[in-house]
Parts: C-alpha cells; sequence; structure tokens
C-alpha cells in the first residue's frame, strides 16, 4: 500500500492549486483584513487538501468519507470567503470567476470521490 497515494487523486492536485490561487490572492488584500478574512480563507483553503491526506490515513471507509465531507464544507466555505472578498472589492470579477470555476471542478470530483467509496462500503 502506497501511503501517499492520495497524491495521485486528481482532486488532491486541484485541491493544492486552489491554496495556492488563494495565497496569491491574498497578497493584494488590505492590510487590516491580515487576521480576518485573509486568516480565515487561507485555513479554508489549506483545510481542503489536508482532510483528504487526512482521511486517506484512516482504515475504515466511513471514517475516509468523513473526511472527504469534511474538505467539501471547507471548499464551501472557501466560495463563501471568496464571494465575500469580491463583493467587498477585495477579489477581482476575473479571480472570482477563476476560484468560482476551481471549486465547482474540485466539488464535483469531491461528490465523485464520495459517492465511489459509499459503494465499496
Amino acid at each position: 500500500m502506497d501511503v501517499f497515494s492520495y497524491r495521485n487523486l486528481r482532486v488532491y492536485q486541484g485541491a493544492l492549486q486552489l491554496v495556492t490561487s488563494i495565497y496569491n490572492i491574498l497578497k493584494s488584500f488590505p492590510v487590516e483584513e491580515r487576521y480576518g478574512l485573509s486568516d480565515q480563507l487561507r485555513r479554508a483553503s489549506v483545510s481542503v487538501p489536508s482532510n483528504l491526506a487526512e482521511g486517506s490515513s484512516r482504515f475504515s471507509r466511513k471514517e475516509q468519507i468523513h473526511y472527504i465531507e469534511l474538505s467539501y464544507g471547507s471548499l464551501l466555505e472557501v466560495m463563501c470567503q471568496i464571494e465575500i472578498s469580491h463583493n467587498l472589492g477585495y477579489v477581482n470579477d476575473d479571480n472570482f470567476n477563476a476560484i468560482e470555476s476551481d471549486v465547482m471542478v474540485l466539488a464535483k470530483q469531491l461528490s465523485g470521490l464520495r459517492t465511489s467509496m459509499q459503494s465499496s462500503i
């Protein structure tokens, strides 16, 4: 068994790219958001791939699915926070649309992974 097999998942690789995109966008946020919205966005985005990695270490399928669900929740949290940031003028239309598109793809992939794992219970 490959301990790091989660790294081969497209959804994991996409989640890592999302983290990079979020961090790059956050460079232009106002300083006063450093400990507010910026910090929350950082933590939520990092949580998406982190939960996939942690879930892969679990031996029961139910636990693995639980971590996929946590990852999905963090992904939607990122979308909410990006939308708030966009509404506040911190994120331009192009970046918002790119993140929204990436989130939609990742949401479908996470949902598919969850369904696939449920069928093997």
